[in-house]
């Protein structure tokens, strides 16, 4: 009987939605299905056989910048001589392509960019910036993932994101592995379930009376603010169906790993530590399918990172005006973030979903929204993206002085994921000489 009144409720609401003339029906669910009809579309599912494993995407932004000499190859082409840096994932190298010559057109800045390194929404440290969608969250848009989670935004030492909505907000970061590892992997006690459930349906129960409020206000409205009211009921239709969603995933278990919760690393010091705790949380998150979208915020810190041989603040070093001891250190520290980039690569490629790795089937871009962190330039960004199912191009150099834009490859990213689009922010086309395989 319950289970009745909550259909005649959602059956309800798709009458009121179409009453308004404004599309906000929900899409046509398996729950809403005669139970012979849900049997019947299994039945065919199965006879169908498996699906091929979705493709995941994950952003890496390292905040302090890569310096350029030590990363770009002096050659363009497959047949580059690599980097220093570059060095240190020499057996990826059919795996990823780097490149040269991208930027955002008028993300200015310096350290303020790291707020546009995904939404390349102009002059970040403007009083009246504001903020557009990043990469990920549009992506999620256009392909609504059916995952527990739409997205995670992870960090190594901070709360700051890659990460922010339609409307220009920032999506926190989770920096503590154990609270990520808890949220993918811990199932809650019975009790703890049905709270959340108790939530989610007086999250819906709000929906239904704002609704309701909307439409009394329709009437009396021009059109432009007719127009503006027809915006907020498609954010509410989207709000509703994340609504029914985490009312499913709240009922499934989690899936089970062998792996051992993580102990967070308190010093944020302890870079390479804290790093290879999100590393391994990465590859079982995109493993288990948990999600299939990540940003990670690789970020900089203001005191001496615990790595062999570094004696020096990294943000200082990181404004090193060609001083040798800086670069030095410089060097050694950003040698460690390719060693352990190497290592992530490594598990993604060591691991299989029906004859590909997994790899294969994750664009892993890895960044820096700094093309000059000495000189707080953000031009001629330093941009690898490896894996995807892309051909892989080795060394792409573009003009230095007339950089195209990255979001051209951020559109390239988004159709190798499936996305039926053409543009995202200030695009202008595509890379030349990149291509989806």
């Amino acid at each position: 009987m319950n289970h009745l009144s909550a259909t005649a409720r959602r059956i309800s609401r798709r009458a009121l939605l179409r009453g308004t003339g404004v599309a906000l029906a929900l899409p046509w669910l398996d729950c809403m299905r005669p139970a012979r009809n849900r049997a019947a579309a299994a039945d065919a599912k199965a006879a169908r056989g498996p699906l091929p494993s979705p493709r995941r995407m994950l952003c890496i932004n390292t905040t302090l910048g890569l310096h350029a000499e030590n990363f770009f190859p002096k050659d363009a082409g497959r047949k580059y001589q690599p980097s220093p840096y570059l060095e240190m994932i020499q057996e990826f190298r059919d795996d990823f392509t780097v490149f040269s010559g991208l930027s955002h057109p008028e993300v200015d800045g310096g350290h303020s960019a790291e707020a546009s390194y995904l939404t390349a929404a102009p002059h970040p440290r403007a009083d009246n910036f504001k903020n557009t969608i990043s990469l990920d969250q549009y992506a999620i848009e256009q392909l609504n993932p059916d995952t527990r989670y739409s997205s995670l935004s992870l960090s190594s030492s901070s709360s700051r994101s890659l990460s922010y909505t339609r409307s220009g907000v920032m999506i926190p970061a989770d920096d503590r592995p154990s609270q990520v590892f808890r949220r993918l992997f811990v199932d809650g006690t019975p009790a703890e379930v049905q709270t959340q459930m108790q939530r989610l349906v007086q999250g819906e129960s709000v929906m239904d009376t704002v609704l309701e409020q909307a439409k009394r206000f329709e009437r009396d409205l021009g059109s432009r603010d007719r127009a503006k009211l027809d915006e907020y009921f498609t954010a509410v239709r989207e709000v509703e169906q994340r609504l029914v969603k985490a009312q499913d995933w709240a009922k499934r278990p989690k899936p089970k790993v062998d792996a051992r919760p993580p102990v967070d690393i308190a010093s944020s010091a302890e870079v390479p530590s804290r790093v290879r705790l999100m590393i391994d949380l990465i590859h079982l998150a995109l493993k288990t399918d948990s999600t299939r979208l990540i940003t990670f915020a690789l970020s900089g810190l203001n005191a001496v990172p615990v790595i062999d041989g570094v004696s020096m603040d990294w943000h200082n070093a990181s404004h090193h005006g060609q001083d040798p001891e800086k670069l030095a250190q410089l060097r050694m520290i950003e040698l460690e973030q390719f060693r352990l980039f190497g290592e992530m690569l490594g598990k993604l490629k060591q691991t299989d979903e029906g004859g590909v790795s997994l790899l294969d089937r994750t664009i892993v871009m890895f960044g820096s929204n700094l093309g000059n962190a000495s000189s707080h330039d953000n031009k001629n960004m330093p941009m690898l993206v490896a894996g995807g199912g892309f051909r892989h191009a080795g060394h792409l150099a573009f003009d230095p002085k007339k950089n195209p834009p990255l979001a051209n490859l951020y559109v390239q990213m988004l159709q190798r994921l499936g996305a039926e689009v053409d543009g995202f922010a200030t695009s202008t086309g595509t890379i030349p000489g990149f291509e989806l395989v």
